[in-house]
């Protein structure tokens, strides 16, 4: 009994892991201090002000468009050349092929549901069978599925760079870049794109310049907006050598891909050499016509294992939203495998022929140089300051008397000229050039003032300012 009784008032050990007593009275006292230290209550709402994400958040397009938000003339019809959007006016509707796959998709009720958030198997599959080539190989592993291509580039940058490093963005060029970078306090140093010669060219020289410790990308457009620009074979072999000398890798931005005209032809940057590591970002919206359908990709060509790293960050942000629609997914493969040549034939020959309608209605006009479009669906032109005054009052102008729609080129970081959409039908392209012709004869230096257009087509100015 005795023994008993002193092996009961031992010293029973703690279980491994559990709370003591100590530790209990610490956390009663932290819940108490905290509860102490609530506010005291509001009697009114306050306004919460947003968050500094948000606020860094700015499409310069948006800005440049409120200022041209003018009322037309109400006498002629309104003919918008500003919006990127091929389906605005019916003229490239998307193919038979396409719309049938997407009845198809929704019939089956086979893709309802959640997918896996890098994309459907057998949708990334798909990218490969089309993609995919001897000097250009990638599996379904190096795919990962986007809401749209601007997605697609927003995870590319989100995944290369941290706040205070730099990406290289071409000037002029797709403002979005920008707009994804600066949230997060990621630096768009822009670079020159040369729109004075035969063919639209990176300067490389220039880039040269910019390049520091920082540096983590080059963003290359290619068919270019706003520029129309396609990149020869020659120069992208150029900007690859670039590449490999610093060793810097390039998100490829080639939603536009082989929509190329007027005797350009596409060259992907990864079937090129000399091979460096690219993460190129596309997608159904403009090829197909398309840009509602929000369907991309990223092909992640990882050579030297450089984006190991960068390829595991990719695919935990796809899990933000958890895969783009698995309707447009499930309708990808026959999207991709069975749209006939002769659809793409049929688009590339409409905005063929409208570069060239324009392009030979504005040639006789004084202070006026069209950019020859090679690729995707734009055009450029620059107009001369001390005759039409700066692009911004040109467009306003332009919209008052003619109720023609253009974006000027500050839009693009490219004062001094103004871009043309080349997606309407013929008559309108017709029409639009040809008010764009009389609303300058007309014109004329009435609206001049002492500086001259920029014809490089870049305003460092924009990066300090804004």
């Amino acid at each position: 009994m005795q023994t008993l009784m002193s092996h009961s008032h031992s010293r029973v050990a703690p279980l491994p892991g559990a709370i003591t007593k100590e530790e209990i009275k610490n956390q009663l006292m932290v819940h108490e201090r905290r509860f102490l230290s609530k506010p005291t209550r509001k009697e009114e709402w306050t306004v919460l002000p947003q968050s500094a994400h948000s606020k860094n958040t700015v499409n310069p397009v948006r800005r440049i468009a409120d200022a041209c938000a003018v009322p037309p003339n109400p006498e002629k019809k309104v003919i918008r050349l500003h919006l990127g959007d091929p389906s605005v006016g019916g003229k490239l509707p998307p193919s038979e092929v396409a719309v049938q796959a997407m009845h198809e998709s929704v019939s089956t009720h086979m893709y309802d549901g959640y997918g896996p958030a890098v994309g459907a198997l057998a949708a990334r599959q798909a990218i490969v069978d089309k993609y995919s080539s001897s000097d250009n190989v990638f599996t379904a592993d190096d795919v990962v599925l986007a809401s749209g291509c601007s997605h697609a580039l927003q995870m590319a940058i989100e995944a290369v760079a941290n706040a205070g490093d730099n990406i290289l963005v071409p000037h002029p060029g797709f403002p979005l870049y920008s707009t994804l970078c600066r949230p997060h306090n990621i630096i768009d140093k822009p670079y020159k794109i040369d729109m004075t010669g035969e063919d639209v060219k990176i300067d490389l020289s220039y880039m040269a310049t910019i390049i520091d410790e920082n540096t983590r990308a080059i963003i290359v457009n290619n068919p270019g907006n706003p520029t129309g620009g396609v990149f020869t074979k020659e120069h992208l072999e150029e900007i690859l050598e670039f590449a490999n000398k610093y060793k810097l890798i390039i998100i490829a931005d080639e939603i536009y891909g082989d929509l190329v005209y007027n005797g350009a032809t596409f060259y992907p940057m990864a079937s090129l050499s000399p091979k460096v590591p690219i993460i190129t970002c596309d997608g159904i919206a403009k090829r197909w016509m398309v840009p509602g359908w929000r369907l991309g990709w990223l092909i992640i060509h990882n050579h030297f294992g450089v984006l190991n790293e960068v390829k595991q960050g990719i695919v935990a942000l796809s899990q933000k939203i958890v895969g783009p629609c698995s309707l447009v997914q499930g309708a990808l493969p026959k999207i991709l495998r069975e749209t006939p040549e002769e659809y793409f034939v049929y688009t590339r020959n409409v905005i063929e022929t409208n570069a060239n309608i324009v392009e030979n209605i504005l040639a006789d006009v004084p202070g006026m140089r069209v950019v020859k479009p090679k690729g995707a669906m734009y055009m450029m032109v620059n107009i001369s300051r001390p005759a039409y005054g700066n692009d911004v009052n040109f467009c306003q102008n332009l919209i008052k008397e003619e109720s023609v729609f253009c974006l000027p080129g500050q839009a693009f970081s490219a004062p001094g000229y103004f871009r043309v959409v080349l997606t309407s039908s013929t008559d309108d392209m017709e029409e639009a050039a040809t008010r764009i012709r009389d609303f300058c004869f007309r014109n004329i230096n009435q609206f001049s003032d002492s500086e001259d257009s920029s014809d490089e087509g870049l305003d460092l100015s924009a990066m300090e300012s804004d």
